[in-house]
């Protein structure tokens, strides 16, 4: 069997924007290391959860990890709980939370301005742990900060069990038959969280919820870490919006049984490294891009082509291009799409033997500019290497995989697809 570099960029997905002379920032990009492996294989696009689904990272990275999230999934909060190292067992509940910045419950910033510090957070997050007290139902809490304005939120039931049937206080989110779904028009306003079901522990859960939400309000808008933020003209992180929530941890299958290949994997946000921990992987340490993006991917790029040698496939999540298309910077989304393939492809494709290796690279999901979040278009398939016949494609961008002759694939049928192409038992 041949190993497998399976390589997602974050949010890649665009349209067309004026700005870029009508181009998608994939399209107005240079990337002459993704168009040479797109030339050297064949090409499609992924429909990563269905149509009409603006899927969240967790329910998109099952999918195309091929597992059926309308089957698998329970509930983002528990990949962040896993990710994030907080100690969880079936009846707890847990959330995705945000950071973000509120005038009482009206939000000024989903994310406190992308700029709160992993210090500041952790700082934050700890002093909700220590002195938030749960009284709605007599209950313990646990907040554990993460990555930038990302935490993770662990309410335990003393005695009893808790439902994660309930809804989102974080207006920019929906749950769709238990999925998360990013909203095409998100409200500004906190949402009071409601159980989804009539059940008691769905009850209690909501009032729980909203308990946290407006004392950890009270909390957070006094902390000296805000009172500093606000001396420094930055906007002071006051409220955590919540999201996702899950009360059991999901029966995933490893992934080597189902796919035939032990994988390992580098991931930067907890979300994906609890994926990664419940589905089996070896979780590879290696650094979060930060300020110095190129430095650190081809890092990555330099770890991978050792480690393949370890594994039969390496999963490579990149979380580069999802932030821009958030912040509707199309500029920006470009740029990084640039750095990646220079700094990323540019480093690995010269140290491994693509008659050797397949090389597959596509998306979680869009992120268009013009929404700045999440939507349902399909997003761009390459495969390249050993086992690959190419089909006469041009380019890798949005446009071009459309006339590849991989068609349009669902986003289960990815990993099944690699396992063939790759010959895995």
């Amino acid at each position: 069997m041949r190993p497998v570099l399976y390589v997602i960029l974050d949010g890649l997905g665009d349209r067309p924007i004026p700005a870029l002379g009508g181009r998608t920032p994939l399209e107005a990009a240079a990337v002459p290391q993704l168009t040479a492996l797109a030339r050297r294989g064949r090409t499609g696009l992924v429909q990563t959860v269905g149509v009409g689904i603006a899927p969240e990272s967790d329910v998109a990275v099952i999918a195309i990890l091929g597992y059926d999230p309308f089957t698998y999934h329970t509930g983002r909060g528990v990949f962040e709980a896993v990710g994030a190292g907080i100690p969880f067992r079936d009846g707890d509940l847990a959330l995705r939370g945000n950071f973000a910045t509120g005038k009482g419950m009206q939000i000024l910033d989903r994310r406190a301005g992308r700029d709160l510090t992993s210090e500041e957070a952790r700082m934050l997050a700890d002093a909700l742990t220590r002195d938030l007290r749960l009284a709605a139902v007599p209950a313990e809490l646990e907040v554990r900060a993460s990555i930038g304005h990302r935490c993770g939120v662990v309410i335990r039931r003393r005695g009893g069990r808790l439902s994660g049937k309930i809804s989102n206080t974080d207006p920019a989110y929906a749950r769709v038959e238990g999925l998360g779904v990013a909203r095409a028009q998100p409200g500004s306003t906190v949402e009071r969280c409601q159980p989804l079901n009539g059940g008691e522990e769905a009850e209690a859960a909501a009032a729980l919820v909203n308990e946290f939400t407006q004392k950890a309000h009270e909390m957070l808008d006094r902390h000296p870490v805000n009172e500093r933020r606000r001396s420094l003209g930055k906007l002071p992180a006051n409220l955590i919006l919540v999201r996702d929530a899950a009360d059991h941890l999901p029966a995933l299958p490893p992934i080597a049984e189902r796919s035939g290949i032990r994988f390992g994997c580098f991931v930067e946000m907890p979300v994906e490294r609890g994926i990664a921990q419940l589905t089996g992987m070896s979780v590879i340490p290696v650094a979060p891009s930060g300020e110095d993006k190129a430095a650190v991917y081809a890092e990555w790029a330099r770890t991978a082509a050792r480690e393949i040698a370890r594994f039969a496939g390496l999963y490579i999540h990149i979380k580069g291009p999802d932030e821009p298309g958030h912040d509707g910077e199309a500029e920006v989304k470009r740029a990084v799409i640039e750095t990646i393939d220079r700094a990323f492809f540019g480093t690995l494709l010269p140290q491994i033997d693509l008659t050797k290796v397949l090389i597959a690279v596509t998306a979680d999901h869009a992120t268009p500019c013009a929404l700045h979040s999440h939507s349902d278009d399909p997003v761009p398939l390459l495969l390249a290497g050993g086992g690959v016949t190419p089909d006469g494609s041009q380019g890798f961008s949005e446009p071009a995989c459309a006339r590849g002759s991989l068609g349009t694939l669902r986003g289960v049928d990815v990993m099944p697809l690699l396992a063939r192409t790759a010959g895995a038992p």
